[in-house]
C-alpha cells in the first residue's frame, strides 16, 4: 500500500512540476525523479561503506544498472513504447557513457577504485546537475509551453518527497519481511539473494515506471531509468568509494577471467546501447527494443547462475 500510494504522490509531483515550468517529463525524470529513487541506495551504500564493505556499491551499482534497463525499462518499453524527446535525452546518456567509460577504465586498467576515483565521480554528478539547471534556465531543453496546473509548485515538491519517502518506508517493509517469510519456509539464502535482496534495490525504478506507464507518462519513466543508472555510477558509487576505496572484487571467474570484465561490464554498456540509441536516433522507442532488453536479461541471469 506504501509503495502504490508513494509512486502515485511522487509521479503526479514530478509530472505537476514539468507542467508548471513547461519543462520535459523526461528532464524532469533525469533529474529530480532519479535523485529520489536513487538515495535509498546512497544511504544503503554509505553505510556498507562505513562498515567495511564499500565494494559491495560495485556490485550494487552495475547490476542496478542491468536491472534498471533489461527488466523495468524493457517491460515498459514492449508494453508501451512512445515518443521521446531526442533533445531531452542527449545530456543525461552523454554523461552516463562518460561516467561509464571512466567506470570501466579504472575497473579494467588499475583494478583498484581509490578515493581520488569516487571524488572524480562525485564530481562529474555535480557538474551534470549544473549542465542540467543551465540548460533549464536557457530554455534549451523546454518541450512544452508552461500550463495551468492545479497544484503549485511548493505541493508539488511536497507530493514528490512524501512519496519517495512511502516508497523507501514501502520497500524497506516489503524486503525485510518478504525475507523472513522466504526464510521460515526454508527457502535457500542464494535464491532469497536473487529475489528480495535484488528487488529491493530497483523497486522505487519499478514502481515509478509502473505508475509513469499507468499513467500515460512514458517519458518520465524513460527519463528516470537513464537519469537512475547515472547516478547509480557517480552518486552511489562515488559516495561508497569516497568513504572506503576497494579493490576489484572477485566473486566469479569465466575462463580464468574476472566474470565482472567479462560479462557484466559489457552487459552494462551493451543494454544502455540498445535502451538509448533509438529514441536519440529516430525518437521513439519501440515494442520490438523492449523485447531484446528482456531476452539479454534472461540470457544474463541464466549465465550468472551457471558461473
Amino acid at each position: 500500500m506504501l509503495l502504490i500510494k508513494g509512486g502515485d504522490w511522487f509521479v503526479d509531483g514530478a509530472t505537476g512540476l514539468a507542467r508548471r515550468f513547461g519543462l520535459s517529463e523526461l528532464l524532469i525524470g533525469a533529474t529530480v525523479v532519479s535523485i529520489g529513487t536513487t538515495l535509498p541506495e546512497v544511504m544503503v551504500s554509505a553505510s556498507s561503506a562505513l562498515s567495511g564493505h564499500g565494494e559491495l556499491a560495485y556490485g550494487n551499482a552495475i547490476g542496478s544498472v542491468i536491472c534498471n534497463t533489461a527488466l523495468i525499462a524493457a517491460l515498459s518499453t514492449a508494453i508501451r513504447p512512445g515518443r521521446a524527446d531526442p533533445k531531452s535525452l542527449r545530456l543525461p546518456v552523454s554523461f552516463f557513457f562518460l561516467a561509464a567509460v571512466l567506470y570501466a577504465g579504472i575497473a579494467y586498467g588499475r583494478g583498484t577504485f581509490l578515493r581520488l576515483d569516487g571524488l572524480v565521480l562525485l564530481g562529474i554528478f555535480l557538474v551534470y546537475m549544473v549542465c542540467t539547471v543551465l540548460q533549464m534556465k536557457s530554455g534549451a531543453q523546454t518541450a512544452q509551453t508552461p500550463e495551468a496546473h492545479p497544484l503549485s509548485p511548493s505541493r508539488c515538491v511536497l507530493l514528490l518527497a512524501a512519496g519517495a519517502l512511502l516508497i523507501a518506508v514501502g520497500a524497506d517493509l516489503l524486503v525485510d519481511n518478504g525475507t523472513r517469510i522466504a526464510q521460515a519456509l526454508g527457502v535457500p539464502e542464494s535464491v532469497i539473494a536473487l529475489t528480495f535482496v535484488a528487488l529491493g534495490t530497483s523497486l522505487p525504478e519499478l514502481v515509478t515506471a509502473i505508475t509513469s506507464l499507468v499513467k500515460g507518462h512514458g517519458s518520465l519513466m524513460l527519463g528516470n531509468i537513464i537519469g537512475a543508472n547515472l547516478f547509480n555510477l557517480v552518486l552511489v558509487s562515488g559516495v561508497s568509494i569516497s568513504l572506503a576505496p576497494f579493490p576489484l572484487p572477485q566473486s566469479a571467474s569465466i575462463g580464468g577471467y574476472n566474470a565482472s570484465l567479462v560479462l557484466d561490464i559489457p552487459v552494462m554498456f551493451g543494454v544502455m546501447l540498445l535502451l538509448t540509441l533509438p529514441p536519440v536516433l529516430r525518437g521513439r522507442t519501440s515494442r520490438v527494443q523492449g523485447c531484446l532488453l528482456l531476452a539479454v536479461y534472461g540470457l544474463f541471469c541464466f549465465v550468472q547462475l551457471s558461473i
